[in-house]
């Protein structure tokens, strides 16, 4: 995938491009948060798509680099992105994983390996992949499936999006 590929110059967000809906496209609202480290640079970035009209998100996609330490989860630990959403809803039930399916999905003229995590709580529907540039997308949905669909909608977005001032 020849746009998913680390930028040369730094712009005041992350230092990737981030793979998610274009916010034009999605008729909620919508909200991007970046974990920062000590130095200053982005260990990742997360989009909290709301269609629930403020009662909560329908959706979070994460993209983050290698490294990055909220990739590091415990055997049977929900990714940084469920635990985000879970946040958002105001949900406090112990939710693992209890299961992993590989599936091939086509993006275009690209096949990706997504990952289907099968939680203890069904109402999240969760996937990951990886990227040709390591930076892991995660996708956490609430009471809605994740279909193929889904992955055509999903497009590098501006580095504008994501600079300060």
């Amino acid at each position: 995938m020849s746009f998913l590929r680390r930028r040369s110059a730094t712009p005041a967000g992350p230092d990737f491009d981030v793979l998610a809906m274009d916010p034009g496209d999605w008729p909620g609202n919508l909200g991007a948060g970046l974990l920062p480290a000590p130095d200053g640079s982005c260990q990742g970035v997360f989009l909290r798509y709301d269609l629930y009209g403020g009662r909560g998100p329908a959706m979070i996609i994460g993209n983050l680099p290698e490294g990055s330490p909220a990739r590091e989860v415990s055997d049977g630990e929900v990714p940084f992105e469920v635990a985000q959403l879970l946040i958002a809803l105001e949900n406090e039930e112990d939710i693992t994983v209890v299961g992993v399916e590989d599936m091939p999905v086509m993006q275009g003229d690209n096949l990706l390996i997504v990952r289907r995590l099968k939680l203890s709580e069904s109402r999240i529907a969760c996937v990951q992949f990886d990227r040709s540039d390591n930076v892991l997308v995660t996708i956490a949905a609430w009471d809605r499936p994740i279909t193929d669909d889904l992955y055509a909608l999903l497009k590098p977005l501006p580095a504008e999006l994501f600079q300060q001032g």
